[in-house]
């Protein structure tokens, strides 16, 4: 197999990765691009993309509450493994686990604390009128 084609199939895809990341915390993306301040069809084109910026990822990782490696280094692979292999704690060697850095209840509060803001903003537009 020629070398550079090994190194195409080794190669990750920033976007998809962060894609995955994103449907594993439950995320649309809306809400990601709400966080960020741009528009879902961002979102959409980042995803896309085989490379993201530093900068840029390193956003999206803090919105997340994970860091810029995880997402350049998520191995779908290593990660249903992981989850499969959970209950007896064996882990594939080098794999990073998304579940250690995430805790479900704040994504719950942060998520309910945006609703209630979002019903709030509708209540006083709907004062004004």
């Amino acid at each position: 197999m020629d070398i550079e084609v090994k190194d195409k199939a080794n190669r990750r895809h920033v976007g998809h990765n962060l894609q995955k990341i994103r449907v594993y915390f439950g995320m649309k993306q809306e809400a990601l691009a709400a966080d960020l301040g741009v528009n879902q069809q961002v979102i959409s084109k980042i995803e896309k993309q085989e490379e993201i910026e530093e900068g840029l990822l390193n956003q999206i990782g803090s919105v997340l509450g994970i860091s810029a490696e995880v997402i350049k280094n998520f191995d779908v692979e290593k990660a249903i493994y992981n989850i499969n292999n959970i209950r007896d704690n064996t882990f594939e060697q080098g794999s990073t686990s998304i579940a250690q850095q995430f805790n479900p209840v704040d994504k719950i509060v942060e998520l309910y604390e945006r609703l209630l803001q979002s019903e709030r903003e509708k209540v006083e537009l709907l004062k004004n009128k």
